[in-house]
């Protein structure tokens, strides 16, 4: 088949990986569609880590019989057995012809091994490593290859840089479009990170609560505070579901009243503001993706952590049309001597949420 109907094709079992991408890690989102004598015998996708991967899933909804077809899947087939088969071999059993790929996995298990597989086998094996089929395991690929999550930065201020009044009110400064905009973005993400003044001065959940994206597989996000002497109040909405606490206090340390849901701590020795030390700890956890919603202190923390390699790698900021004046607090609080020193980010779109601003930023890399 030609390179624009191979394409096309796994154009659409992104669609289809999308499905699994709130609720799969930590494990990648995937994608499988198979195809005989140009008729889609099935389609599948990776739903939940520990159940059938994308491939057995479309092999299922076939009915089983696909001999001689071509299978076309958004990441290549593992070729290692973990809690499930090695989907490589599997299609291998049940005799395709062809299979179209995505993308190379780059674990070290697979990464390669599983074309490989096929190819032994006399199976036809094209890999177009698009970049959209990339992008759609980013946050995977920065896990298995950098030792951390993908880290999205999240921030809502004024037209003058405030994120809140100096009283901490900063509910709300953006309207109910950006807000939309955010709950997409948990519902992307395996762990949102906050911190201890955002918990005192807001309450919030940080929970995706959009119908629409709360049915089907979503998996919550696990809520990360980030509270360096547990000064939060325990009874706190976001200790109402899973949570884990990052202070810099004795191993055993904890609130001192129970919480109303279950919550995990962590100390990390230099403190939570360690940002690498956090996020190789949310990496053991098998986050891939992570959403930091918090105040000046923390986005400050991310911002600085290591201007030579960058700690995060998109921001969507947002910018209302208000202006809070000079008894506020600025959106990353830290301080430079220089000009020449400052924080630079790649625009790398602009556009409206309601009335409000829309940028989305990486990080400048000299």
């Amino acid at each position: 088949m030609d390179l624009r109907s191979d394409t096309l094709f796994v154009q659409a079992t992104l669609e289809l990986a999308a499905k699994g991408r709130n609720s799969c890690a930590p494990n990648p989102p995937v994608g499988c569609i198979i195809v005989r004598d140009g008729v889609v015998l099935g389609r599948g996708y990776h739903r939940i880590a520990g159940q059938g991967h994308a491939e057995v899933n479309a092999i299922a909804d076939a009915g089983g019989d696909i001999a001689g077809a071509t299978v076309y899947v958004s990441l290549e087939p593992c070729a290692f057995v973990g809690r499930t088969p090695a989907c490589a071999q599997t299609l291998v059993d049940a005799g395709v012809a062809r299979v179209v790929i995505g993308a190379e996995d780059p674990h070290p298990q697979v990464a390669g091994k599983g074309a490989a597989m096929l190819r032994q086998a006399g199976i036809d094996v094209r890999t177009l490593d698009r970049p959209e089929a990339r992008a759609m395991i980013a946050g995977f690929v920065s896990r298995i290859l950098r030792q951390r999550p993908r880290v999205v930065l999240k921030s809502a201020s004024s037209l003058d840089g405030a994120v809140a009044l100096a009283s901490g009110e900063s509910q709300w400064i953006t309207g109910q479009e950006a807000r939309a905009v955010v709950q997409q973005l948990r519902a992307q993400s395996d762990a949102v990170i906050t911190g201890a003044g955002t918990v005192i001065a807001d309450n919030p959940q940080l929970n995706v609560r959009a119908a629409a994206l709360v049915e089907g597989n979503l998996v919550q996000p696990l809520r990360v505070v980030l509270d360096s002497t547990l000064r939060a109040p325990p009874q706190s909405q976001i200790f109402t579901a899973n949570t884990l606490v990052v202070h810099g206090l004795d191993a055993n340390a904890k609130y001192a009243e129970p919480t109303p849901g279950p919550v995990e701590y962590l100390a990390l020795a230099n403190g939570p503001r360690d940002v690498a030390s956090l996020l190789q700890a949310l990496a053991e956890r098998g986050c891939n993706n992570v959403l930091v919603e918090a105040g000046p202190k923390i986005l400050g923390s991310f911002l600085q952590a290591n201007s030579s390699v960058p700690l995060w790698d998109e921001w969507h900021c947002f910018i209302a049309p208000k202006v809070l004046g000079s008894a506020s607090l600025s959106v990353a609080d830290f301080a430079l001597t220089k000009l020449a020193a400052a924080h630079s980010a790649n625009l790398l779109e602009q556009t409206r949420a309601g009335e409000d601003v829309w940028l989305r930023l990486a990080p400048a890399v000299s």
